[in-house]
């Protein structure tokens, strides 16, 4: 995959849609491989998620490069309107049925396949001048038009936990413009970047930074109130210890994936808005 900075500024359609989709591919392996995750699939195991490994996600990810393809290439020329809602939906529920197929049926990626999709269209209409800010204001603007055709969301863990602890959500996270991404994720990646910290402590520190004030759905839906304090309880001690990088951050960063596994609960959203953040640190400019 090409740097951004080595993109041509213009090339043909297909082109751009296949390095975009690349892209969100690679976001979603870096986020697969990065250990050690608290509770999370990782090169260790499969953290509180019993019916996924690394293996699976990995193809997963790689199911889904030809409809990230398709959702660039939809979104080039496009408006950020209903239609363009309508098209990147149906392509995300042939998405999803090619990630059931890579994982023999386990949900690895729905929550990336919603906030990719839309980050991906947005960028695709926007071209390589924008900025992430800009991206996820545009993707917000296409987030928040219905999907008239598309399945009974009402009926998943996220909404259910939506509904009784009375949090955004993956739907409210992306129709804000993805707050998490723009004011903790991203932000703390690069700035441990900057300042010369290897990828992975770059990746995990941004993870914890989420984690820290992220209404996690996932861990609502798995442990309640008390596994969601935990987390972000135990995401900001590592970074007030200096992050996954310092010995004693290393440490509480264990000891918090030991609470999460003793609570069979994982931080899943935030995982997948690390994906958003390693994607959106790829192809947009600084």
């Amino acid at each position: 995959m090409l740097p951004l900075s080595d993109t041509p500024a213009r090339v043909e359609p297909r082109e751009q849609a296949a390095w975009l989709a690349d892209a969100a591919v690679q976001a979603l392996r870096d986020e697969a491989r990065l250990s050690p995750k608290p509770a999370l699939v990782d090169s260790r195991g499969s953290g509180a998620h019993a019916d996924l490994d690394l293996a699976r996600m990995l193809r997963s990810a790689r199911a889904l490069r030809r409809p990230f393809a398709d959702m660039a290439l939809a979104a080039q020329g496009a408006l950020p309107d209903a239609g363009l809602r309508r098209r990147l939906a149906a392509i995300g529920r042939v998405a999803e049925q090619r990630m059931l197929l890579a994982t023999q049926g386990s949900n690895a990626h729905r929550g990336a396949i919603w906030a990719l999709g839309l980050l991906l269209g947005a960028r695709a209409q926007l071209g390589a001048a924008a900025d992430a800010a800009e991206v996820c204001a545009t993707a917000a603007r296409i987030a928040r038009h219905p999907d008239a055709h598309g399945p009974d969301a009402a009926a998943s863990h996220g909404a259910r936990a939506v509904r009784r602890y009375g949090v955004a959500g993956a739907r409210g996270q992306a129709c804000s413009g993805f707050p998490h991404v723009l004011r903790w994720g991203l932000p703390m990646l690069r700035r441990r970047l900057a300042a010369g910290a290897r990828p992975e402590h770059a990746r995990l520190d941004a993870l914890l930074a989420i984690m820290a004030e992220l209404d996690d759905t996932c861990l609502l839906h798995r442990g309640g109130v008390p596994a969601l304090r935990a987390a972000q309880h135990g995401a900001r001690r590592v970074l007030a210890l200096g992050g996954s990088a310092e010995p004693a951050g290393h440490a509480a960063l264990l000891a918090l994936d030991a609470e999460l596994l003793a609570r069979n609960a994982s931080p899943g959203g935030s995982a997948d808005l690390l994906s958003a953040s390693l994607f959106l640190d790829s192809v947009t400019a600084r």
